[in-house]
């Protein structure tokens, strides 16, 4: 459904480390999150299942304080608390004690495991410990046990993320072509580590063509719940395990995001193992990307595209027409994980928009290629001098630093960009994760022709406002 366009005059594409001649050994602010946070969101997404960090306190701590901030959901997160003598010694017992308390207090049907800088580092065989646990308490109703590789020291959350559901989808679906499960007419939607409100919205676009989807992981209500009166110890929703199981016999996979596609991912297992065909395409963000989402959903189901969905694109250009004279030619700095900048940088573009830095935490994701693969002719049409800047394995000290030199009008990004924003009086437009320093960031839209218009309609409104404020008379009418 995607490939990669070779532009004649290549997008500049420097690493981190060559920002000024310099290799850098450390960060300051780094433009990414733990790599077992990640995990722990896609564990969220899996119906009675329990996040579980195995390492020290401290980590879950961390962890719960930033997706609590985000999502204003309680999110308990389980862990093995290991201390300095198990530094020394191992964590084993403190992991099986640990996953019987889980499931004792939780009533867990599934428990996802995660390692930490620390156990990674002693050398934990997770693996081994989880299948003697299994063995020494088979006589219990033991929850179903994934686990997860995911130190920090060797990538960001995205990497936690997409690893966690590759070990869903191999865990709790294992075998291969012998075991396969019976077909049946659903289609796999690997979405990404989107907001709850991008999860529902794809669920609606999908059965709007009569297709009916397997999201992985779903935590559109685990973490965007409704008040309740009495307190769940494991929110309802998820994905059931039922349903990942029945993932092998589904009619297809749609993997969203292009930074994955040199990664082994749930997708490529299934489609490995099962012979499940694979479409991966971009996040739908902008007309181009949720365009190509569309028409792999009239493939597979072979029907057209429903009556109220192209209402929805219809408006969304019309207010393109309507509002185009706000923001064209204004020149934008983007930053966060990969496939959310590679999708904003399209989105940006397609609607007169000029990024001049697209900035992410992860490294040799291809960025440049996918951005050229993601915005087409837009970018191409651009003179060399004009086109965005690409940074991978970025410290967010040095994209405001560098951002400086290129006197922005506007970012793109998470909550970091608030003092660079404020210092330099330009808005931020605040998408992805985290969102610390406002409200409703689980119920920001950002995917298909309705998350488009809705971020377009954010952005002018962001720019309004600026030259009310900057104005002397305020303007009452613009």
């Amino acid at each position: 459904m995607s490939g990669s366009i070779v532009l004649d005059s290549p997008i500049i594409d420097t690493p981190a480390s060559e920002y000024k001649g310099t290799s850098n050994v450390s960060t300051t602010n780094a433009c990414k999150l733990c790599t077992p946070l990640g995990a722990t969101l896609a564990f969220k997404g899996v119906e009675n299942a329990v996040s579980f960090l195995h390492g020290s306190q401290g980590c879950a701590t961390y962890m719960r304080r930033y997706i609590i901030s985000h999502f204003r959901e309680p999110m308990d997160i389980a862990s093995s608390s290991l201390g300095e003598k198990n530094a020394i010694y191992g964590g084993g017992p403190n992991l099986k004690k640990g996953l019987l308390n889980a499931m004792q207090k939780y009533g867990a049907g599934v428990i996802g495991v995660a390692t930490t800088c620390l156990t990674e580092t002693i050398g934990d065989d997770v693996a081994r410990l989880l299948t003697e646990f299994r063995e020494e308490f088979k006589d219990l109703p033991l929850a179903h046990l994934v686990h997860v590789s995911t130190p920090s020291y060797s990538g960001t959350h995205m990497d936690g993320f997409h690893g966690a559901v590759k070990a869903i989808a191999d865990q709790l679906c294992p075998g291969d072509m012998s075991s396969k499960a019976p077909q049946n007419a659903r289609v796999n939607l690997f979405s990404g580590m989107v907001s709850p409100a991008d999860i529902r919205h794809l669920k609606e676009i999908c059965r709007g063509f009569g297709v009916e989807p397997i999201v992985l992981p779903d935590y559109s209500e685990t973490l965007d719940a409704p008040a309740l009166l009495e307190y769940e110890n494991i929110p309802s929703g998820g994905t059931s395990v039922a349903d990942i199981r029945a993932m092998s016999g589904a009619r297809a996979s749609i993997e969203l995001g292009r930074a994955i596609s040199a990664q082994d991912t749930a997708g490529t297992s299934l489609n490995g193992r099962f012979e499940t065909p694979l479409l991966r395409l971009g996040l739908p963000l902008g007309i181009r990307e949720t365009d190509s989402l569309f028409g792999a959903l009239k493939e597979i189901s072979g029907k057209d595209t429903p009556r109220d969905l192209l209402l929805e694109r219809g408006r969304y250009i019309d207010s393109l027409v309507d509002g185009h004279k706000y923001v064209s030619g204004l020149k934008a700095v983007i930053y966060g994980e990969e496939d959310l900048v590679i999708g904003l940088t399209s989105f940006l573009a397609e609607i007169g928009v000029r990024p001049v830095l697209v900035a992410t935490g992860a490294k040799n994701r291809n960025l440049a290629a996918h951005i050229e693969a993601a915005c087409g002719n837009v970018l191409r049409e651009m003179p060399p001098h004009l086109r965005p800047i690409i940074r991978e394995g970025a410290d967010f000290f040095d994209i405001v630093e560098e951002a400086k030199t290129l006197s922005p009008d506007i970012l793109v990004g998470h909550s970091k960009g608030q003092r660079a924003a404020r210092e330099w009086n330009i808005p931020l437009l605040r998408v992805g994760f985290p969102i610390h320093d406002r409200f409703g960031g689980q119920r920001l839209l950002h995917l298909g022709y309705r998350g488009a218009q809705s971020l377009f309609d954010r952005l002018v409104n962001l720019v309004l406002e600026k030259k009310q404020n900057d104005s002397d008379i305020g303007y009452g009418y613009l």
